[in-house]
């Protein structure tokens, strides 16, 4: 452990619809399938020569992608339960109609859907029109581009190809765990990645082939973050994505430091990559350009263990918003056994909120 620092001890959910609906639609969110139920209408009499009131159909389907209330799905297969009575649908308005055949039936062709859903029986009573809009999208979109460029000790990759509505990802493990990242550049400071697999994720849910760019090009820049706590390396400005990377071991502290900018937040401080046989590394963040809190705990804001156990938790979970706004961070980590860890650590911001 470096003199006069701290020290530590080692130790298918579906979107229904019942009655007429005209779109489907709502608020965003991360997960895969949909979730939500639409507004219920209570039953109608029958349009046939009967007097046979039936209930409508309830119709559901899995909203995939970014949103799970927008209407726009990757998958084409619709559930009808129709409580026992027989039911058709129609995909041009009610012009034809198609006898259902069990529970399901799929839509198939990417476009814009009208589905109407209805039961009947055979005396000619029909019930309620259950009416849907939706948008099937099986195409994967396009691979994000990006262009390589050095910014003091940083690589950045500015991304371009993004598709309006889409999200992008990276990986540091093409087998692994993909990562939402943020803003329209990755930053990456350090010596201890070589790649990153870059993809993006459209509207419905589908992914482009990933693509591979690699950081230590002749162009690019291998910099072993700072052993200096008075003066640590400094990721590039304006970006809201950085992956802090390298190696160290018992002599050797990684010290790194960015700025909030004004109007932005630090969302989150997780460990995506810890390759060691030793399972404990120590980490502290302290709100200031340099780190200076030596043993003083009461001057970090976070500091403690980080191991696997530790992958993908954000350090910053039970830190009050107010101290994560404008100004200076700095963080340290460090391995303080005989044997190398190799490291990344993933910085978020975002708008304040």
């Amino acid at each position: 452990m470096l003199s006069g620092h701290v020290y530590f001890s080692k130790p298918l959910l579906a979107l229904t619809i019942i009655g007429f609906l005209s779109a489907c639609g709502g608020s965003d969110s991360e997960a895969t399938a949909a979730t939500g139920t639409a507004p219920v209408t209570s039953p109608v009499t029958g349009t046939g020569t009967g007097t046979v009131i039936l209930r409508a159909p309830v119709l559901s389907f899995n909203d995939t992608g970014i949103s799970v209330t927008d209407g726009v799905t990757q998958n084409g297969l619709w559930a009808v339960d129709s409580a026992g009575i027989d039911w058709e649908f129609s995909l041009d308005m009610g012009g034809t109609w198609s006898r259902g055949v069990g529970s399901t039936f799929e839509v198939k062709g990417d476009g814009a859907k009208m589905i109407w859903v209805r039961a009947y029986d055979e005396a000619g009573n029909t019930s309620e029109v259950v009416r849907v809009n939706c948008v099937l999208d099986t195409t994967p979109p396009a691979s994000v581009g990006a262009q390589a460029r050095t910014e003091g000790v940083t690589n950045t990759l500015q991304l371009s190809g993004i598709e309006p509505g889409a999200r992008w990802e990276y990986a540091i493990d093409p087998q692994g765990a993909w990562m939402p990242g943020r803003g329209a550049s990755l930053g990456a400071l350090g010596n201890g990645l070589a790649t990153v697999w870059l993809r993006q994720v459209d509207m419905a849910g589908n992914a482009s082939a990933p693509e591979a760019f690699d950081l230590i090009k002749p162009d690019g820049l291998i910099h072993e973050a700072s052993g200096d706590p008075l003066k640590p390396s400094f990721l590039a400005q304006g970006l809201q994505t950085m992956l802090v990377h390298g190696v160290v071991v018992r002599s050797d502290a990684d010290y790194v430091r960015w700025d909030i900018p004004k109007g932005q937040q630090l969302l989150s401080v997780k460990l995506v990559q810890y390759v060691s046989e030793d399972a404990i590394a120590f980490y502290a963040l302290q709100r200031s350009q340099v780190f200076d809190a030596g043993i003083d705990v009461s001057r970090m804001l976070v500091y403690g263990h980080m191991g696997p156990s530790d992958l993908g938790r954000n350090a910053l979970a039970n830190v009050p918003k107010t101290e994560l706004g404008e100004g200076a961070m700095t963080l340290w980590f460090q391995q303080t056994g005989p044997l190398p860890t190799q490291y990344a650590i993933e910085v978020v911001l975002a708008p304040a909120n």
